[in-house]
């Protein structure tokens, strides 16, 4: 069975390994905006690393996880949030203040609502961690 949702897949797959226990998990497909997503968690400091790999098909990621995330998913419908209309949303999705991270895409790139607010850009909130 396909799933509608490549993003929302793979952050289960995340949620579900690292709730077990395990070191790494395999997250497939690939595509840019799940790799855009991993860059942010990593830089966050929610993973230890990942590596695409090509199969021949759509490609994948092999995470590294290293056992910091006690939640993470997508965030649907997906909905625009100003540079200072953060905080609403980190009420929403994130259990305390500075606790956790929302994933944000934007006119520059997909990033961490932490660099969106310094740029005083926003965006779309697609994904949350902590």
């Amino acid at each position: 069975m396909t799933g509608n949702d490549p993003l929302a897949n793979a952050l289960s797959a995340i949620d579900n390994a690292e709730g077990v226990g395990h070191l790494t998990q395999d997250v497939q497909p690939a595509s840019n905006e799940i790799g855009s997503v991993l860059e942010v968690f990593y830089d966050r400091g929610y993973i230890d690393g990942f590596q695409r790999q090509d199969n021949g098909k759509a490609g994948r990621f092999e995470v590294e996880l290293k056992g910091a995330i006690n939640a993470c998913g997508p965030v649907k419908p997906r909905y625009a949030a100003g540079a200072d209309e953060f905080e609403k949303w980190e009420k929403r999705y994130l259990p305390a203040r500075d606790y956790g991270t929302l994933v944000v895409t934007t006119s520059h790139g997909i990033m961490s609502h932490y660099e969106a607010r310094e740029q005083g850009i926003g965006g779309q909130v697609i994904a949350y961690v902590y």
